[in-house]
């Protein structure tokens, strides 16, 4: 069994732009928003915390993002026929910074990559303007040229003294996307942490359906909602409030949705629905996610990870909104959540015909449920009715 391996630890014993149109027009400074970011001549995506801003970069292969904060992202990307491996990279970072940190390679499902706590100073400064953070050089797959692979080099560092950005630099490496097989999967960090282990059967609440879970999946699970939680309180105060709120539950729904796939499969299976009758498998589920018990945590991320969540029957309404949107989008129902910061409230939404309550939202009439009340499909209480006071949340 692989050993569980702690970024954080890693660091203390060792010592954008939107890439769509920046890597084709001129580049200016542009405010990192509420998507995901696409280098389309790469083909890998990134979606790092709200605030960074591009500050230079040649407008193909490289970009420097900066946020307020002093927290910076570096993004370069060498084609295939410029270093030999992943290793090399960092070994070149190493000696061009001066890096006092360690470097530790590994495999991202399937793709060689190497992980670096940084820790270095301007030449000529001494301890001053000294640096922290991380970095990440992973294998692409878009482009080669030579006999490799192209290869993304992104570094996250800040201030030594901000030790605070800690969990912001994770967040950014751990949101990157090497190729499109990987938007449905944890990401690099996550994984570097927390190998998944062998799969093992576990019996899903309700008592009756079986699922196979990795043996690391509840904790790597919840220790992602824990630092997105720590990452998105930052922005309690900010008017960007509602693209970090999207960006946590987007980073949970990633980082859940193959940790849940067999489960859901298994649930399907059990529920006995064919494949024409998506609405009936909707209010199935809905009904599932219905009969948890409601618990929330004052005192941490109040948000239960949905492997938990799926397992022990327990969760608040935006766990149980996420892991019912998650279901329906395993089984090619297209699905949202929608969440209120007026009403401390969520609730899911899914594209389906039929009467019930709607939710305009890109284009789209969803149709709403309620998941911590027992009733029916597009049934929504009066008091948390008024739409403007809604925040909707698309995934796919």
């Amino acid at each position: 069994m692989k050993t569980k391996k702690n970024p954080a630890l890693f660091f203390r014993s060792g010592a954008c732009v939107v890439l769509g149109l920046a890597l084709f027009l001129p580049v200016a400074p542009v405010l990192l928003g509420a998507s995901p970011l696409l280098s389309s001549r790469w083909g890998f995506r990134i979606d790092p915390p709200e605030e960074y801003q591009f500050s230079e970069g040649d407008g193909k292969n490289r970009f420097s993002f900066r946020s307020p904060e002093g927290a910076l992202l570096d993004l370069v990307v060498y084609a295939g026929d410029t270093y030999p491996s992943v290793e090399a990279v960092a070994e070149d970072v190493q000696r061009r910074l001066n890096n006092r940190g360690e470097i530790s390679s590994f495999e991202y499902r399937t793709k060689k990559a190497a992980l670096m706590a940084l820790q270095f100073s301007r030449p000529g400064s001494g301890n001053r303007a000294a640096s922290q953070g991380w970095g990440l050089c992973i294998e692409l797959e878009g482009d080669t040229r030579g006999n490799g692979k192209p290869l993304l080099l992104a570094l996250a560092y800040g201030p030594e003294e901000r030790r605070d950005l800690q969990g912001v630099f994770l967040s950014a490496l751990d949101s990157i996307i090497p190729t499109p097989l990987d938007s449905h999967a944890p990401g690099p960090i996550t994984e570097f942490s927390y190998p998944r282990g062998e799969q093992k059967q576990v019996r899903l609440a309700g008592g009756t359906a079986e699922a196979l879970i990795a043996e690391h999946d509840v904790e790597a699970a919840q220790a992602l909602v824990d630092r997105e939680f720590a990452v998105l309180r930052r922005y309690a105060a900010s008017p960007l409030w509602q693209e970090a709120w999207t960006r946590f539950y987007r980073a949970i729904y990633r980082d859940s949705f193959d940790r849940l796939a067999n489960a859901a499969f298994a649930l399907e299976r059990y529920w006995n629905t064919q494949e024409s009758e998506n609405r009936k498998l909707a209010e199935k589920a809905l009904g599932w996610v219905q009969s948890f018990t409601y618990e929330r945590d004052f005192m941490g991320s109040d948000f239960v990870n949905l492997v938990s969540a799926a397992v022990e029957g327990r969760g608040d309404c935006d766990s149980r909104a996420l892991l019912w949107a998650i279901m329906l989008e395993q089984a090619n129902i297209p699905a949202a959540i929608m969440v209120s910061r007026d009403y401390s409230h969520a609730m899911g939404l899914a594209d389906l015909p039929g009467t019930g309550a709607r939710f305009d939202l890109q284009n789209k009439q969803w149709l709403v449920a309620e998941t911590t009340a027992p009733v029916a499909l597009g049934l929504i209480g009066q008091s948390v009715s008024d739409i403007s006071n809604w925040l909707g949340v698309v995934f796919e």
